[in-house]
């Protein structure tokens, strides 16, 4: 497979031209020999079309030649934009909401920011797509407070969607007046719509923000937290931990097998949307807090609370020390790890290992398919009750 962005210094897909069933071979050899030390490694699950399975999209805007704007990502290890029209990764329908939000921006006059200099309104276009719903948020990123010809813009935008026969549901102004690489600022405005839009996955429904989490792939998501729950083996007398739980995806997946769910999330956005979330659902056996899941769960353990399961969803650099110290004294008859990262997923092991867990095995799962990247999910179980269970 090939694609004309890579010649021209896109490092999006290191792996594309390698054939998709060689590409799950060395993932799955890759986890084998970072983690088959600690237990058995499944055959990775792979997908069925490898290609245009990214639900968010963001876009930098940029000058083209002869004073067109444009829009794309930057150039491997620059920070030249590489003009973007269609990508082998992205949805389809946001590479068109994308033409639609370049041609709406153009018909407004306005003009991309210049990082060096300052100047300029457009920085970014953040997409993101309900794959389940069809509904499509649109949230662009000035460098000014004020989008002059606000309503124009809105205006023009619906119409250039119509044209191309692409929803348009919401579109939201975030202000990132700093001078970062970071996408999002903390202010936004609601332009048109309700600010948010709704996506469906393993049978919940999730309000989705500028800024929450949620993974991208939603066809592996499913496979992947499918693979959590099962794991955890619950039979409904449960009480579950969510650590880092984002926007509560795993544990509002898990809620319905489980007797209560508690989540612990750093980012107060994302706590936000998993209340809400578990209100829309329906869901009452579920609570979340804003919190370090460190501290949190140390806190808790010392005071003598107790989980019988706990999900652990840690970023790429993994969990802490003192976390699965934390974990041990809580003793959760199972723990699921769903990891991000091998390297430090096997670093997290040791430790785990050493307080009397045993994996009893993992799941490759190919999430993000012509890239380096790899999920696992990893069961494991208490020592003594493994002995218990054999007797």
């Amino acid at each position: 497979m090939t694609c004309k962005n890579r010649a021209k210094n896109c490092g999006g897909c290191p792996l594309l031209e390698v054939p998709y069933p060689e590409q799950l071979k060395q993932k799955e050899a890759k986890v084998r020999a970072l983690l088959g030390k600690y237990g058995p490694v499944h055959p990775i699950r792979g997908m069925e079309t490898p290609t245009h399975y990214r639900n968010k999209v963001i876009s930098t805007f940029a000058m083209g030649f002869g004073g067109k704007l444009v829009s794309g990502i930057y150039a491997t290890k620059t920070h030249k934009v590489l003009p973007v029209e269609r990508c082998l990764l992205e949805d389809e329908v946001l590479d068109t909401v994308m033409e639609a939000v370049r041609a709406a921006a153009a018909a407004c006059k306005y003009q991309p920011y210049h990082e060096d200099k300052g100047t300029g309104l457009l920085r970014h276009c953040l997409l993101r797509r309900g794959v389940a719903t069809g509904q499509v948020m649109v949230v662009l990123v000035t460098a000014q407070p004020v989008l002059p010809g606000a309503k124009n813009f809105v205006r023009a935008l619906l119409a250039e969607a119509e044209k191309r026969s692409v929803p348009v549901t919401t579109v939201v102004q975030n202000y990132n007046p700093r001078r970062t690489s970071v996408v999002l600022g903390e202010q936004e405005k609601v332009l048109y719509g309700k600010g948010f839009i709704l996506d469906t996955l393993c049978g919940k429904t999730y309000a989705l923000s500028p800024r929450s989490f949620y993974q991208v792939n939603p066809v592996q998501t499913a496979v992947l937290y499918g693979l959590a729950v099962d794991a955890a083996k619950l039979t409904g007398n449960e009480v579950v931990l969510d650590a880092y739980c984002g926007i509560g995806t795993i544990g509002l997946t898990a809620a319905d097998k489980a007797k209560q769910v508690v989540g612990v999330e750093l980012n107060r956005d994302a706590v936000h949307d998993a209340i809400g979330n578990a209100k829309h659902n329906g869901v009452k056996n579920a609570r979340f807090f804003a919190a370090d899941a460190t501290e949190w769960i140390s806190t808790a353990a010392a005071a003598g609370e107790r989980a019988d399961v706990i999900f652990m969803d840690p970023p790429r650099e993994g969990s802490t020390p003192q976390f699965i110290e934390s974990v041990a004294r809580m003793a959760p008859k199972r723990v699921v790890y769903v990891s991000c990262n091998p390297e430090t997923m096997a670093r997290d092991l040791a430790l785990l290992t050493k307080k009397g867990y045993h994996a009893e095995g993992f799941t490759p799962v190919d999430m993000f398919p012509n890239s380096e990247h790899i999920e696992v999910v990893c069961a494991l179980s208490r020592q003594e009750q493994r002995k218990q269970s054999r007797r």
